[in-house]
């Protein structure tokens, strides 16, 4: 890898508005027609003012914001709408002619204020768009905005995964699959902290470009930035018996058995009791956020640091449990999320780790459909040992599911049985055969099932593999509806958006067929560029050529009133052709759009 240069005019830029479309049409829509507005809650970093501006952009709208520093003084957030003197009566009326009111940091406002809202929404003449932090001091006449049923609350959640990761593609010029997890762990969908945390790492390193890639990669510790400390303030003030103590061995060394002699358990306990330690079925204790063991061992001394500090080679048995652990779920049939710290951290710090479990945990992304991950933690183990099969093999399946054929018929390395058989239709590790055997290949019963030709597998499969291939003899769309959710809810999310996809074409009711066509899109979208054969039915459909212009518009990120600037339209007749677009596609809303746009070109299903 080669070392990553700043770009300084990118950073200067605001990060584009990304991956809130439904709660910004939700949004819209509660300041049109006749209704009076909404409440918008979060934690602090969410997005919340982001998603108000964005909501608001273009109307003519009055804007107050509550500060902690005004937050004693009567109305001084609406000082530059109201005369200095004026009573709540004549500033209800004063405000009543105001058609739209965005209320920022409503938490923040002195008691007044807040009344002057609650009376405002009471009246009803005032549209209003009102914003609080989770977490805080809310005056009451606020919280009974939404508790006594005056407007409706959206309480905003965490930008998932799949969003955040477009964003900082977006926003800081694409990193690769292991870093957005990292970045995506340690901030938990707080976006003040992400960008942050961005901006401190490319400007303090070290960031790398990924060989044959414009992504990037971080490796290394996590800076320690004014925000990082903000949030890990209440840790480094524990000062109980042996909370710190506690605190800095789960810092340096977790996850830690509870049953360790290292450990204060009454320490552990208080620690736990006030959510500060996670304890897991196995009895594991655990920090209870990402953030906090960084901060911790950045606070340690030098010589506590080195008394402390685990080292790579400490990890081994940790690692090949991990590793057990991992196979095991795989050989289960249930690939859905299992803690696997170690190599994280050896793969955060940049420590390398052995290509053994760097396949294992490739192979058990993969399956869950997370390709982009899984090549990423095969390249993490042909770091260490550049001629392993298993790595190169993971590598090979990769492309092959995602549609790149050149990579996908590359050898995936020396001694590989099947490397040379290795095409272009994806063919996949399977999980839940009967028997044991040689590296998979394309001849595996459950590929056959995914590319269309079941009657290859018949009396070779078992579990939820043996009901898919059944239910796609039989031609039986509910059936396969029913495999589609029994593989989701194991965590093969790739296998179920193409039993869903498959069902599309079973379904003889138009309306199940176009459910099924929804949970595959929403399934392939979390997929990471997945492109299979069973996927390349879902093609845009019968659209209007008008309408096929506006979904993939909107598939690239565009909102409605640059769609309509772009095509010199009105925004209403660009919300009426997407909506218009969604019922014929199956879609529920534009975050299943690029998911359709992307994939080949195909008859439909």
């Amino acid at each position: 890898m080669t070392t990553f240069e700043r770009d300084a005019k990118t950073l200067a830029l605001p990060w584009p508005f990304t991956g809130r479309e439904h709660e910004l049409e939700l949004v819209r829509g509660s300041l049109a027609g006749g209704r009076q507005g909404m409440v918008v809650t979060g934690p602090a970093g969410r997005g919340k003012t982001r998603l108000v501006t964005e909501a608001v952009r273009g109307t003519d709208c009055a804007r107050v914001v509550g500060t902690p520093e005004t937050r004693g003084l009567r109305f001084a957030a609406f000082a530059h709408l109201l005369p200095e003197t004026e009573s709540l009566h004549r500033a209800v009326q004063l405000l009543s002619s105001v058609r739209l009111l965005l209320v920022d940091d409503a938490h923040l406002l002195d008691d007044v204020s807040a009344a002057l809202v609650h009376q405002l929404a009471v009246h009803g003449r005032t549209r209003l768009l009102v914003v609080a932090t989770d977490g805080a001091r809310v005056p009451g006449a606020i919280s009974r905005l939404w508790t006594g049923e005056l407007l409706p609350r959206l309480a905003l959640e965490p930008l998932p995964r799949e969003e955040t990761a477009r964003l900082l593609a977006a926003g800081a010029g694409g990193p690769e699959a292991l870093t957005v997890n990292r970045l995506y762990r340690l901030c938990r969908g707080d976006l003040r902290l992400l960008r942050e945390l961005v901006d401190a790492v490319r400007e303090r390193g070290p960031l790398h470009r990924v060989a044959d890639s414009a992504e990037w990669a971080w490796r290394g510790p996590v800076p320690i930035t004014a925000t990082v400390r903000e949030r890990a303030a209440h840790l480094l003030d524990r000062a109980g018996p042996g909370e710190r103590e506690t605190l800095d061995r789960l810092a340096f060394g977790e996850p830690f058995p509870t049953d360790a002699d290292t450990l204060d358990l009454d320490a552990l306990e208080v620690l736990e009791a006030d959510g500060l330690v996670h304890v897991d079925e196995q009895g594991a204790a655990r920090l209870a956020h990402p953030l906090h063991g960084p901060v911790l061992r950045a606070a340690a001394g030098r010589l506590r640091a080195r008394r402390l500090a685990r080292t790579p080679d400490s990890c081994a048995a940790a690692l090949e449990t991990e590793t057990a652990t991992l196979t095991r779920a795989i050989a289960e049939t249930d690939v859905r999320g299992v803690p696997a710290p170690v190599g994280e951290w050896l793969v955060d710090e940049g420590s390398g780790i052995p290509a053994r479990h760097a396949a294992v945990r490739a192979r058990f992304a993969r399956l869950r459909g997370a390709l982009r991950e899984a090549a990423a933690w095969a390249a993490e183990g042909l770091r260490t040992t550049p001629d392993d099969p298993a790595c190169h093999l993971e590598l090979g399946l990769v492309a092959a599911q995602s549609g790149d054929p050149e990579h996908a018929m590359r050898p995936p390395g020396p001694g590989t049985a099947g490397s040379a058989r290795l095409s272009a239709p994806g063919p996949s590790s399977f999980p839940g055969r009967s028997t044991t055997g040689s590296p998979p290949v394309a001849e595996e019963p459950y590929d056959a099932v995914r590319l269309g030709a079941p009657d290859r597998a018949v009396g070779r499969l078992t579990g939820v593999f043996a009901d898919h291939a059944e239910a796609l003899t039989q031609g039986d769309g509910p059936a396969l509806d029913r495999a589609a959710q029994a593989l989701e809810e194991r965590g093969f999310l790739l296998f179920a958006a193409e039993a869903y996809a498959q069902a599309v074409g079973a379904h003889r009711d138009p309306s199940a067929a176009r459910t099924s066509r929804t949970r595959a899109v929403a399934l392939a979208r979390r997929c990471q560029g997945a492109r299979t054969p069973a996927l390349s039915g879902l093609v845009l459909g019968e659209l209007t050529a008008r309408q096929r212009q506006i979904v993939t518009l909107a598939a690239a990120g565009l909102s409605n009133r640059q769609i309509a600037e772009k095509l010199t339209l009105s925004i209403r007749t660009v919300g009426n052709h997407l909506y218009s677009a969604y019922a014929r596609l199956g879609a529920s809303d534009r975050d299943a759009l690029p998911c359709l746009v992307e994939l080949p070109e195909a008859q439909p299903a």
